[in-house]
């Protein structure tokens, strides 16, 4: 009989373990809900070879362990659990993952002040972590207690922060825990949230210059070593980085900007095909949410007015994930929304020759000088949206080619 795995949780719907762990083996895995009063009859008589076990279940669980790993015993929390013959083995790889979390994104703490962000269970392991990686000194910031965001000026000596809080999580992807202005001293910044991929703090750690890394990278570690404990093998590290690869396609939107009638909307739509994607629009957002359509929305409102609407379609399309987002030429002109765009996505930058822009229809680019003022004044905004800059092809098919190559999705359509 093939020996099975899975999941222990309360409400598994979001998870992403089946996909991680199809990365690591062919082997099957089943999302296993139990509300809390199960879990004992459950553990008298298992149907699985191992489990991983996820919130709320991972100290609920260690009184039904034989043997805990020194990790799990250290910080009283299992999320990896084998049914051998002879034990039920716990342990905790999330401080696996962890460490390589820091590893890859090349953030040291040993002999620096760490500051941890909240005090729960994830915090525990980073705090473990921590300690065995010799950090000078680690302070954990939570609501109420010595140490909180009330007085946090006593540490504005801190060199790496680390999110442990769901603070910024989706869908509230416009919160940060604090603002890293408090923190000269800072030089790298770690979030163990990984939807939406650039939470608010990232985003302002990179803008500072500082090293970055979301929670992803743990989610995948953590799962290659789990699937190590699971088999019983060494398996290859190359898998953790195959695995991120393709969450990270998974999760991001492809965001394209450039001038009004630059062909945004057609390869957006063209994209969406290739990929299997959804094809979302903020103009359109726009004209649906306030029943009128845009050249209506100047006249009537004004420009001002229609700024404010897309701010909106802006923050909303963009805090999904995996869609293909056609955006409105002006929809880079506020930093709050270049922060947006580039939260969950790869923002592509659509370039054309002025002379080559359709402007029937669109308010601001009535003629052809007003487009050139337009162009000028926008062409830094756009520059610094994007992470790649794409040449509008005549034929829109190989626009769309230019797109996927340079974002890296031309060899894998899905």
């Amino acid at each position: 009989m093939t020996a099975r795995y899975g999941l222990l949780g309360r409400s598994l719907s979001h998870s992403l373990s089946p996909q991680i762990h199809a990365a690591f083996g062919e082997y099957p895995y089943d999302l296993i809900e139990k509300p809390e009063e199960a879990l004992a009859e459950f553990f008298a008589n298992p149907p699985y070879a191992a489990i991983n076990v996820t919130i709320p279940y991972k100290k609920a669980v260690v009184p039904y362990c034989t043997e805990l790993d020194d990790v799990a015993r250290r910080i009283g929390s299992v999320n990896t659990i084998r049914f051998d013959k002879d034990a039920v083995r716990g342990y905790n790889t999330d401080y696996v993952g962890f460490t390589y979390m820091l590893e890859r994104a090349d953030i040291t703490v040993s002999g620096k002040k760490v500051l941890v962000l909240g005090n729960g269970g994830a915090s525990a392991t980073v705090q473990c972590a921590l300690e065995d990686l010799k950090a000078a000194e680690v302070v954990v910031i939570s609501r109420s207690g010595e140490n909180h965001y009330g007085n946090l000026d006593r540490h504005a000596d801190a060199q790496v922060i680390i999110n442990t809080t769901p603070v910024g999580m989706f869908p509230e992807t416009a919160a940060a825990p604090l603002s890293l202005t408090h923190f000269p001293r800072c030089e790298a910044v770690a979030d163990l949230i990984y939807n939406p991929l650039r939470t608010r703090l990232l985003a302002e750690a990179e803008s500072r210059g500082l090293k970055t890394a979301n929670g992803l990278a743990m989610l995948a570690a953590q799962g290659h070593r789990a699937a190590e404990i699971f088999l019983d093998k060494p398996l290859d590290k190359g898998l953790i980085e195959e695995c991120l690869r393709r969450l990270e396609k998974q999760f991001r939107n492809i965001v394209l900007v450039g001038m009004p009638g630059c062909g945004k909307s057609t390869q957006a739509h063209l994209l969406a095909r290739a990929l299997g994607r959804n094809a979302v629009d903020t103009d359109e957002y726009v004209e649906q949410s306030v029943g009128k359509p845009i050249p209506q929305i100047f006249e009537e409102m004004g420009e001002a007015a229609f700024r404010t609407y897309e701010a909106q379609a802006v923050q909303e399309l963009c805090k999904g994930s995996g869609n293909v987002i056609a955006t409105g030429g002006g929809a880079i002109l506020t930093a709050e929304n270049r922060t947006a765009l580039r939260q969950n996505g790869v923002v592509v930058f659509l370039e054309r020759e002025i002379e080559k822009l359709a402007r029937a229809g669109r308010p601001l680019s009535r003629d052809e000088e007003a487009v050139r003022q337009l162009y000028a004044k926008r062409l830094p905004l756009y520059r610094e949206a994007a992470d790649v800059t794409v040449t509008v092809s005549r034929k829109p098919e190989e626009t769309c080619a230019r797109i996927l190559e340079a974002i890296g999705y031309e060899d894998n359509h899905h």
